[in-house]
Order: C-alpha cells, then sequence, then structure tokens
C-alpha cells in the first residue's frame, strides 16, 4: 500500500520535472504540456467521491488491483501518447484512478489492522507519499532527462506492473461497506467533527501548498543561492521524518499531534519571514517544514476515519476532494501574490491560513479530533 501511494505521487508529480522533454515531444508550449498536471488534478477531483461511493460495497483487493491497473495503462498509455490530445485524455482517467485509490486506501489499511494499531498502520501506508517526493520524483525528472521522458513513464509502469503483481499474492482481501449501513454523501458530511476536519484539510493543505508549488520563485526572487530540486529533496527527506514520528504516536495522541504539527508548521513559516534571504536559515525552516507536513495526510485521514466509523471510505474520499481543491486553490492565490507583492510575502499567507486551521484543530476537541483512546 505504501508503493501504491508511492505511485500515485510519482504519476502526479512526474509531469512538473519533464516539461520542457514533454512540451519538445509533444511539439506544443511549455505551458500547454503543464496541463498534464492539472488534468490529472480534475480528474481527481471529479473522481473520488462518486468513485468511492459507487464502489463502497465492493470487496477491498480487487479494488486495490484495478486501481494499480488503471495506473499501469494510464502511465503506458501517456509513454505513447501521440500528441497533447490523447495524452490529457489519459491523464484526466489517471486522476480519475487516483481520486478512487486515495479514497480507500486509508480505509483498508486500517481495515486489515487491529483497532489499537489502525493509526500506525495508516502512517506506513502512507509513508509512499514523503519517499515519492524525497525521491521519486527527482528519480523519475533524471531518469526522463537522460534517457527521455516516455521512458520515463514507461519504467513506472514497470514498476506499478511489479506491485500489482505483489498486491495479488501478497495483500489480505477486506470486505466493503455491508449495504444495511451505508447512508447518503450529505448525511456522511453531517456527522459530527467531519466538516471541521474537512476545513482543517483545506486550510493546512492551502498554507503548504503555496510554498511548494511556488519555491522556484520565492528562492529566485529572495536570491538565495539553493537549487528548487534540492530544497524539495531537503523537505521530503524531512517529511519522511515526520510521518515516522506520526507512526509512532497518532493512536495515542491524535489531538495533540495535530496540534503540534500545524504549531510547528506555522513556527517554519515564521522562521522564513523573519529571516528572507538566509540561506541557512531557509533550510532549518524547510527541516521543520517537511518534519510538521510529512505526518499530516495520516493525522487527517485517522481523523476523518475516527469520526466517521463504518462510513471512514466515504468521508476520506472527501478528504482527498479537499485536498485537490486546495492544490487548485494554492495555485491560483499563490500566482496573486507571486506575481503581484512578490513571493516573498507567501510565508505571511501561509501563517494566516495554518493559524485559522490551527484554532480550527482546537475546536474541534470533542468530536474532530478527540484527544485519543
Amino acid at each position: 500500500m505504501a508503493c501504491t501511494t508511492f505511485i500515485g505521487i510519482v504519476t502526479e508529480t512526474m509531469p512538473a520535472g519533464l516539461l520542457p522533454q514533454i512540451a519538445r515531444g509533444l511539439r506544443v508550449s511549455d505551458g500547454a504540456a503543464g496541463q498534464l498536471v492539472s488534468v490529472y488534478a480534475v480528474g481527481a477531483v471529479l473522481g473520488a467521491i462518486p468513485a468511492v461511493m459507487l464502489t463502497r460495497g465492493a470487496r477491498r483487493k480487487p479494488l486495490l488491483c484495478a486501481g494499480l491497473l488503471g495506473f499501469l495503462l494510464a502511465n503506458t498509455a501517456t509513454a505513447l501518447a501521440p500528441d497533447l490530445l490523447v495524452a490529457l485524455l489519459v491523464r484526466f482517467v489517471a486522476g480519475a484512478f487516483s481520486g478512487l485509490l486515495w479514497g480507500m486506501l486509508a480505509g483498508y489499511a486500517m481495515r486489515i489492522t487491529a483497532p489499537e494499531r489502525a493509526g500506525r498502520a495508516l502512517a506506513i501506508a502512507m509513508a509512499g507519499i514523503p519517499i515519492a517526493l524525497a525521491a521519486g520524483t527527482p528519480l523519475g525528472t533524471w531518469f526522463g532527462s537522460t534517457v527521455g521522458w516516455r521512458w520515463a513513464f514507461a519504467g513506472s509502469s514497470l514498476f506499478t506492473a511489479v506491485i500489482l503483481i505483489s498486491a495479488l499474492i501478497l495483500v489480505p482481501d477486506a470486505p466493503g461497506q455491508n449495504a444495511g449501513t451505508r447512508i447518503p454523501l450529505l448525511k456522511v458530511l453531517r456527522i459530527p467533527g467531519l466538516a471541521t476536519i474537512l476545513g482543517v484539510v483545506f486550510l493546512w493543505l492551502l498554507a503548504h501548498n503555496l510554498l511548494y508549488t511556488y519555491i522556484a520563485p520565492y528562492l529566485r526572487q529572495e536570491h538565495l543561492d539553493l537549487k528548487p530540486d534540492l530544497a524539495l529533496v531537503i523537505f521530503g527527506v524531512a517529511a519522511i521524518g515526520g510521518i515516522g514520528i506520526t507512526g509512532m504516536l497518532v493512536d495515542r495522541m491524535l489531538r495533540r499531534l495535530t496540534v503540534a504539527s500545524v504549531g510547528l508548521f506555522i513556527v517554519a513559516d515564521l522562521v522564513l519571514l523573519a529571516t528572507q534571504g538566509s540561506k541557512p536559515f531557509t533550510i532549518l525552516a524547510i527541516v521543520l517544514w517537511g518534519l510538521s507536513f510529512g505526518g499530516s495526510a495520516t493525522q487527517l485521514q485517522t481523523a476523518a476515519g475516527a469520526a466517521t466509523g463504518e462510513h471512514a471510505d466515504a468521508a476520506i474520499s472527501m478528504v482527498t476532494t479537499a485536498f485537490n481543491l486546495a492544490i487548485f486553490a494554492a495555485g491560483a492565490v499563490g500566482a496573486v501574490f507571486v506575481d503581484g507583492v512578490g513571493a516573498k510575502a507567501l510565508p505571511a499567507v501561509m501563517i494566516a491560513f495554518a493559524a485559522v486551521a490551527l484554532i480550527a484543530v482546537g475546536l474541534g476537541r470533542r468530536s474532530a479530533f478527540r484527544p485519543g483512546p
């Protein structure tokens, strides 16, 4: 399952590192090639909730394997795409499969483990995210730059095939949700605590993606001698540490862990804001940023699962949708500041959004972010 989340992140982000090569290969502009990232996110936003709602009763293992097969076929088709239109259509479909997998993986991981270890199991499953950010995407970018972008997608397909075969052999099955316990989506949304959790997801992910999306112009406008790819590798390595800490603590102290993570995220932004132009302090801030954010997916999905119980799959599909909406919003909001007052304003904006998220976590003590078992 960790390899599945790894594949999902690499599939989503790899075009961003290979835009010039893809643009040349498809004979389009860099901006047009960049839509391969956008249309993937659109597919995830539009596909997550419907896919999860339609498959709530399906057994989990065949669903996992179907999602992996979808990634395999989509990446293979991208590698063979003759023009931009075909590539965009394939990427949209890949995004829809992403929405399905992100919506069901958390509930599946928690279902095949003992309840007292559900959070740790989810942390392991989500470990693929920071590993992909720290190593997978840079490796895919290097490989694609060396032998060609089509071979990078082909290599991703080969790795997916290996994981698909491993899943068929190793992963235990689990039943879907019983038909008698399913409730409409709007009733799931009205479960106490879920709306608060979704608000925290959107605000915290929006704050994060403001800098993650615009890290290159931020470093350039701050005149920092730090390459964006190195900055993201530092972030990814620190994020692995963050998810390790989360795995140890999330089952016992979810609320305090989430408060501490959002709080440390704000501290990282304050360091950026107070020491602009300093390379050592910027690296320190990136390390704190990675540590604070690495376990966010596990913390937020654990909170959604704990608040909604047997309706966790539907709830986590909403978390996935909120996540992708935050990516869209960060692109738009960040562009206003980067092209207007400058990227140096981003840490202040991040602090504002994260502070509201921290307040929401504090107010959600009763039903959203419970103190612990």
